[in-house]
């Protein structure tokens, strides 16, 4: 079976940039694989989320899905059919008067019918705990409730993977621990963006790190809760101490 997503030589820099954010990264993805991705702030993690989903495009490099080179518009509309991205600020994915219509929008969007997409999205939402929402004006939902019923979009729209940038960011304990168990309950893969360890030592079987452009993969041995983190996982850095 082909990888789901091949990333190939996939460079990036920002239009006007001569510094490549990205420098001729690799990366083979197969199914349910659920992979952790760390990295410094502004290391280009969510820019290469972006760039698997076709917001932006690469500098130089090749994107396949299934097989088959990612280049048009067209490419990419069947790719984000099978491949879902969790945005880091629920607020930028949640845009419709209630949570049952922001839930619909998806399949609607691909093509369901009205009846279809409502049993899809209700379906959805009491497997997450969250029908008693369906209702509710999204705008007006806690934070933790938001970064739920976000990730219910997507989950709606039935995809062979997830994107997730942050997901556990600014969630209460009690959230987060509900967060964890769906995720670990899913049948699909994912690959979390975070800078939680403990997060991701609870959700993924391999964490690589983005560092000075490159991907490299750090040990399985760096996957265990602790009382502390390192943001460049595995990478050589200095401890600072204090005096």
């Amino acid at each position: 079976m082909l990888p789901l997503i091949q990333l190939q030589q996939i460079s990036f820099a920002y239009p006007g940039s001569n510094q490549l954010l990205l420098n001729q990264i690799d990366i083979t993805y197969s199914y349910r694989q659920r992979i952790g991705l760390v990295g410094a702030n502004g290391s280009g993690k969510t820019t290469l989320l972006h760039l698997i989903m076709g917001l932006v495009r690469p500098t130089a490099g090749q994107l396949l899905f299934k097989g088959n080179e990612m280049r048009s518009k067209e490419d990419f509309r069947k790719l984000r059919r099978s491949i879902g991205l969790v945005f880091q600020d629920a607020d930028d994915q949640l845009f419709s008067p209630t949570v049952l219509e922001d839930v619909a929008f998806g399949p609607l969007n691909i093509g369901l019918s009205q009846q279809e997409a409502l049993r899809v999205s209700r379906e959805t939402l009491k497997y997450l705990g969250l029908l008693h929402l369906e209702n509710r004006v999204t705008h007006q939902l806690s934070g933790g409730e938001k970064k739920l019923v976000s990730l219910a979009t997507i989950l709606s729209m039935q995809p062979e993977v997830m994107l997730l940038d942050e997901p556990s960011n600014n969630l209460d304990t009690a959230t987060r621990a509900r967060l964890i168990s769906i995720l670990n309950r899913l049948n699909m893969g994912y690959i979390i963006i975070s800078h939680d360890w403990d997060f991701l030592s609870e959700t993924c079987a391999e964490v690589y790190t983005l560092h000075e452009g490159k991907i490299i993969q750090s040990s399985t041995e760096c996957l265990h809760s602790h009382h502390h983190a390192h943001r460049l996982g595995n990478c050589p850095h200095a401890h600072e101490h204090e005096e």
